[in-house]
């Protein structure tokens, strides 16, 4: 494979896109969301504790597929109710029939107008399923399918790469999650959340630059609640900086991937002040022996054979959504200096709408 011509670095301030005015936006989306949607959030956990669905079934496609993974680790992991990802040709290609009674659809979206989206959506509620719909636009065809409709609040996103509409994303999903199961560590932490996010955004991950400015290949790590800001990262590398990330699961990289690693292969790791980052950090050790020169996002400090990203300390649950703001920094400059221009990557529109 060959990698992707990169010009000489374009005459622009990093602080100047579009991307990073939305992304150090993140908090104040977040306190929007909470706020506007304080009495649905409770409306919805009082029928989800009322009426447990049988299984949730979440609905997404890029950056908000994302998000899904974040949501079924947090309501797995809180309430034990199976949580999977619709595969949405069943719906929009075969028109196959869905089993969804007694279930609850969580649909994320930044427009809510792709077609397979709405689609499947609408083949679940027809089923049987409760619809919640956690978007952005709350004028979209997305939002009038809604049972339960959880505006994203994030305000205008024009630049392709979404930014603050995901981190607004998973926290609706923490709130969804936190609400159902009374978690009471995870509501206090929300609350805190608007003013951590912004500390989160200004932390210097630039010290990562030099080891990626000229990379053409990169694996990015996380476990547990942190696997999806790893895809996520995974993706917004590919999306702004046309550099060829992908994303694994601290334990899945070393069912077979792990063997591409040789000196000076980059990587990147999102670990979590839980026993899912106990093995992120072990993983990130294990690579350094290797040769990989690893970059670690860890709330629990420098290790030595690896280069320290600042994290904050806060809610495991909630560490990734603030490393994933503080990345959307590093990612806006890492694609300023590699000559490309964040917020109108080549061959891509905002709005993605796919059958």
């Amino acid at each position: 494979m060959t990698s992707p011509t990169l010009t000489q670095p374009a005459v622009v301030d990093a602080e100047s896109t579009l991307m990073f005015a939305e992304a150090s936006e993140g908090g104040a989306a977040v306190e929007r969301f909470l706020t506007h949607n304080k009495d649905a959030l409770a409306r919805l956990s009082v029928r989800l504790k009322a009426n447990p669905p049988r299984s949730v079934t979440t609905v997404a496609r890029g950056s908000s597929d994302h998000a899904a993974t974040f949501g079924k680790y947090l309501i797995e992991t809180l309430t034990g109710v199976p949580t999977s990802t619709a595969a949405m040709s069943v719906s929009s290609i075969y028109a196959a029939p869905v089993v969804a009674k007694d279930s609850l659809c969580i649909a994320i979206s930044q427009s809510g107008r792709s077609p397979d989206l709405l689609a499947t959506v609408e083949a679940h509620r027809k089923a049987g399923a409760y619809v919640v719909a956690l978007v952005n636009d709350e004028t979209s065809p997305l939002a009038a399918l809604a049972d339960e409709l959880l505006p994203l609040c994030a305000g205008p996103e024009k630049s392709v790469a979404a930014t603050k509409s995901y981190i607004a994303s998973l926290a609706g999903l923490a709130a969804i999650a936190a609400g159902w199961s009374g978690d009471e560590a995870l509501q206090d932490g929300l609350r805190g959340l608007p003013e951590q996010l912004k500390a989160a955004f200004a932390l210097d991950w630039t010290p990562a630059l030099p080891l990626l400015t000229d990379a053409r290949n990169l694996f990015v790590i996380g476990r547990g609640y942190g696997f999806a800001v790893a895809q996520e990262g995974a993706l917004k590398l590919k999306e702004t900086c046309a550099l060829h990330a992908e994303a694994f699961s601290s334990a899945e990289v070393k069912h077979g991937p792990m063997a591409i690693i040789n000196d000076g292969f980059p990587i990147l790791a999102f670990a979590t002040s839980d026993t899912a980052g106990d093995g992120v950090r072990e993983a990130a050790q294990e690579f350094a022996a290797r040769g990989a020169k690893v970059l670690l996002a860890n709330p629990a400090g420098a290790i030595a054979t690896t280069q320290h990203l600042p994290a904050l300390l806060s809610h495991p649950a909630l560490e990734p959504i603030l490393q994933i703001q503080s990345f959307y920094r590093l990612a806006n400059s890492l694609s300023v200096a590699r000559g490309l221009d964040p917020d109108s990557p080549p061959h891509l529109n905002k709005v993605t709408k796919t059958v």
